[in-house]
């Protein structure tokens, strides 16, 4: 196991940003809506979308998020109808956490996909 990796990814958050956006698969544009996170205890707290992707979003709210932590969100305003998407916590951070997207049905990746094609 390459231990160096870790070791970088331990020393500085701005190296550790370095790394997460080397492992990103997609581009995130900036948007800004509101959005509903439910956790599997259905306990219900609001954030907003600061920037997106096909892959994930970062929701910036004051509550502090685990990695591996899997929740629904609801993103409101973003299509006709209420769009909800299972995500999983990846990074955390004052202020707000990265997720990753679950398996997103046709609408919610209809959706996101004219989302990213208007912020561009």
């Amino acid at each position: 196991m390459d231990t160096t990796r870790w070791a970088v990814y331990e020393r500085s958050r701005e190296t550790v940003q370095v790394v997460v956006a080397e492992q990103r698969k997609y581009d995130r544009v900036p948007v800004s809506f509101d959005v509903t996170c439910i956790l599997a205890d259905e306990v219900e707290f609001d954030g907003s979308a600061r920037d997106i992707s096909v892959g994930g979003m970062f929701v910036e709210c004051p509550k502090e998020m685990a990695f591996g932590v899997e929740l629904t969100l609801v993103l409101h305003g973003i299509a006709a109808k209420e769009v909800r998407v299972p995500a999983i916590v990846r990074w955390s951070e004052g202020g707000g956490f990265g997720v990753q997207f679950g398996l997103l049905g046709a609408y919610a990746t209809h959706a996101v996909v004219d989302l990213i094609k208007k912020n561009r």
